[in-house]
Order: structure tokens, then sequence, then C-alpha cells
């Protein structure tokens, strides 16, 4: 019995020591790290720190071997995905977005027409790259140069309607610029109009998704040269095709533009639209042509699968608001936009609305006035909010005006 007692008093104490053996070793004081541990730890900690800002950074689904991409929204410029979308990076050929903007601003504008007869400049005629081999003294048409520049990428046609445009390249290029920094392009700078390599000539994936929601939102039209596969000049001599290669293999792609120097590497704006949502990618730095493309077409797909844009419309109809003292006595208001708001698939059934209006408004009314606002929920989350204006300006009543309102409403009761 002795010898059972003193065996469970010996069990007791090795318990007792096991279990303390963590406190006594977490209490001891720990030694110093040797230099070359506290390096390794340093580095360590950096590499971490840098791998979990990459992780938050990356949508999951998506692994891309670029350099910069971006995925936005078209309608709204919402950004879907980024991935160091404000690194400075040479473009190549997608400068020509910044090109073809300011070109169908001209068309578009009344400045220039696609008729026009340009004659190709000594300039333009040497300019190299990528090119339709225009001759100096050679006359085409605005609309084959479009065409050229949008499909093949041709440095002699860019240049040619950069001269017509502005007068030289020169001014087109300041133009460029102008129109960048407008656009919020904080990234850029163009040195020429076409995208061949020169020093610090940059933009970053932000920008250039920038420049070409500009183009497509605001230049539908551009899409009748964007789109097109394989096409002619020079009654039909000579053939073009699209560098594009979405073009001919993505569903619903509506453009935009590819890139490729030796510095830039293989880059592309790519547009696309389906069930009525637009979206631009942008990928920089691809290794190859090849992958170029699937880079493009996976930002693309992540989208499509993950979002939806939902038409909003206030739950009833708006109604006319007194006009006090106006010689009209109401007004009928408008919402500013149409709304369509970008949401995670699944979260259409949240959309709701709620209605904010004033009661009357005292003339004289501005055209343009607000009147009140529409927000738009994503169940309780406020998602946009939409001004509801004045369609049409309304006058004050004149003093013999007021009067003779007053007598006819007396007459009117009487």
């Amino acid at each position: 019995m002795k010898q059972l007692l003193t065996l469970k008093k010996t069990l007791a104490l090795l318990l007792a020591a096991a279990l303390l053996l963590p406190f006594f070793a977490w209490a001891a004081p720990l030694e110093p790290l040797q230099p070359e541990e506290a390096a390794i730890a340093a580095i360590s900690d950096e590499i971490i720190e840098e791998e979990i800002t990459m992780a938050a950074a990356i949508t999951p689904g998506i692994d891309l071997p670029v350099k910069s991409a971006i995925l936005m929204d078209q309608a709204s410029g919402a950004v879907l995905y980024a991935e160091n979308e404000d690194v400075q990076l040479p473009p190549a050929s997608i400068t020509k977005v910044m090109s073809l903007l300011l070109i169908m601003e001209a068309i578009d504008s009344g400045k220039i027409a696609l008729t026009d007869q340009v004659t190709c400049s000594d300039t333009a005629s040497g300019y190299g790259g990528s090119q339709i081999w225009l001759k100096p003294g050679e006359v085409m048409t605005v609309d084959e140069l479009l065409k050229a520049a949008a499909i093949s990428s041709a440095n002699d046609a860019t240049v040619c309607l950069a001269e017509y445009v502005a007068g030289s390249e020169e001014a087109f290029v300041h133009q460029m610029n102008q129109r960048a920094q407008e656009l919020g392009m904080a990234d850029t700078t163009f040195l020429n109009c076409t995208g061949l390599p020169a020093q610090g000539h940059v933009t970053s994936a932000h920008d250039i998704a920038l420049m070409s929601r500009e183009l497509i939102l605001n230049h539908p039209k551009i899409r009748d040269y964007t789109t097109i596969w394989m096409d002619s000049i020079r009654d039909g001599a000579f053939g073009l095709t699209n560098t594009n290669r979405l073009v001919r293999f993505y569903q619903g792609t509506t453009g935009l533009k590819t890139g490729y120097t030796s510095s830039a590497q293989y880059c592309m704006s790519a547009t696309a639209e389906r069930d009525g949502m637009e979206l631009i990618a942008v990928v920089m730095r691809s290794p190859t042509v090849g992958q170029r493309f699937e880079d493009a077409k996976a930002l693309l797909d992540y989208g499509f699968a993950n979002y939806s844009l939902v038409p909003v419309y206030p739950e009833a109809p708006l109604a006319p608001v007194d006009v006090l003292l106006g010689v009209q006595a109401q007004v009928q208001p408008q919402l500013e936009r149409d709304c369509r708001l970008l949401v995670r698939k699944g979260e259409e059934g949240q959309v709701g609305t709620r209605l904010s209006m004033a009661e009357d408004v005292e003339a004289p009314v501005e055209r343009g006035q607000i009147l009140g606002r529409l927000e738009v929920y994503v169940g309780e989350e406020l998602r946009d909010t939409v001004p509801i204006l004045a369609p049409e300006p309304v006058e004050r009543l004149s003093i013999p005006g007021i009067f003779g309102r007053m007598l006819s409403k007396l007459l009117m009761a009487g």
C-alpha cells in the first residue's frame, strides 16, 4: 500500500513538471538573434508582408503572368480587378487608343469627315513599324486610314490622320497629353501618336482603361472598325487583318487595341459586351502573344461570371412638381441619367430605391435645377444616387400676370 502511494506521488510530480515546463520555457529570457539570423528574419517578414499584400490584391480564381492588369466596368467605371494598375510602363501600340479617341472626336464634332481625302506626307510615309506602306503624296479617305489604324495598327495611317487633325504629329501629341490630363490619366506621358519606343513614353493599365472607356462610351461608331476581322483598302488590293484575335474567337468582343515592342512586350486593351454589360480588360507585359489573349479572356470571363448590370427605375412614375408663381403651374421632373447598377451575381433581388422629391418649387426654375434624388440600395447599403432635374426652365409670373391669375381663379370660383 505504501509503495502504491509513493508511486502515485511520483506520477503526480512528473505530471506537474510536464505541465509547468512550457511556462518556464516561455518565461526564460530569449537569446538575442545573431546578425545573420536577424537579417533573415527581417527579410522573411518583408516577404510575408509582400505576399499578404499581393494576396489581397489578387482576385480569387485569377492568376495572371503579367506585370500589370485591370478590369473595369464601362458603364460605371467601377474597377472589378486590379494588379499593379498604376505602374508606369511603355504601352506600345495601345497608345493608338488615345489617337483614335482624338480622331473620333474630330469626326463626331464635324471637324473632319470620313469621306475627306487625305494626302500622305513624307513624314507619315517614312514612319516605319507596322504600316500599310503609304507613299508620299498618296491620297486616301479618312475612312480608309481609320480602318488601317484601328484594324492593322498601321503607324503611317495613324500619323497621316494625326497630321490631318492637328497640322502635325507634334501638335497632335500635345492634344493627346491635354486630353489625358482631362481624363485624369496621372500616370501618362505621350511622346508620339503610334507607340513606337521612346524614352519617357509611358502610361499605366489604369490610364489605358480610362481612355478606352472614354472612346467606347462616347464614340460607339469606333466599334464599326474595331470589330472587323478582315477587310481591305486600295480597292481590295491591300488586305487588313485585325491584330486582336478576340474579335474572332471571343463572344461579345467590341475591340479594342493590341500592342507589342521588345520593351513593352505583349499588351492589350480588350472590350467585350454580354447581356448589356460591357467590360474593359487591360494587360501589360504579357510574356507571349498567345498569353496576352488568354490573360484578357481570363479577366473578361471573371467579370461576366461574377457581376451583373441591373437597370434601376423609380418604383412609380415621377409625379409633376408644382411651380409657385410660375408661368407654368407644374414641371415634369426627369432622372439626370439612366441608372444601371453593377452588382455581384446573386444581389440582383436585393436592389431597391428610395425617392426624395420636393413638394413644390418657387419660380423661376432653371433648366437642370435639382428637384429631388433617387437613392439606389443593395439591401441597406447605399450604392448610387441619381439627381432628379427640371428638364426645362419655368419663368416667374410678372405682377400683372399674378393679378390676372388671381382674377381668373375668382371668376372660376364665382
